[in-house]
């Protein structure tokens, strides 16, 4: 590697070529996050649900964790978001309007011992979720 006075456009160009190696350039200047995240890159998006199931925590604990299966309207695609707060999914039928977002785990991975959930639902039918589990406000029928 040159170090001479007349070496600037080598460091340049060698340090463009070495970038690729960095896996957080390679994502963001590919676009690679946008093309693989079912939210297409935005906070939240609104889905219908398909179907209640139940997954079973990681070990070592034992517990059936409450989830949905969702399909976004933006793009068809499936999803799998848990219900969080206690019975919570009493609140949500099959065919309602539910809004998803991230569930805060690592790099948009799954969180705790949820294998393979990466989205939590926070409102049903246009009503917040967790004001529904506190007992504040009424579930409304689906417009």
């Amino acid at each position: 590697m040159g170090k001479g006075i007349n070496a600037a456009r080598k460091l340049s160009n060698d340090r463009q070529k070495l970038r690729w190696s960095d896996r957080y350039y390679k994502k963001r200047v590919l676009h690679l996050k946008k093309k693989s995240d079912p939210l297409e890159g935005t906070a939240q998006a609104r889905g219908i649900v398909l179907e209640k199931v139940g997954i079973e925590a990681k070990q070592p604990n034992s517990a059936i964790r409450k989830c949905i299966k969702v399909q976004l309207i933006k793009n068809g695609r499936q999803i799998t978001a848990f219900a969080p707060g206690d019975n919570a999914i009493s609140f949500i039928d099959e065919h309602d309007e539910v809004m998803v977002e991230g569930i805060g785990g690592r790099m948009g991975r799954s969180y705790g011992d949820i294998p393979g959930v990466r989205f939590k639902v926070i409102k049903v039918n246009d009503i917040c979720l967790h004001q529904m589990v506190k007992g504040k406000i009424e579930k409304a029928m689906r417009r």
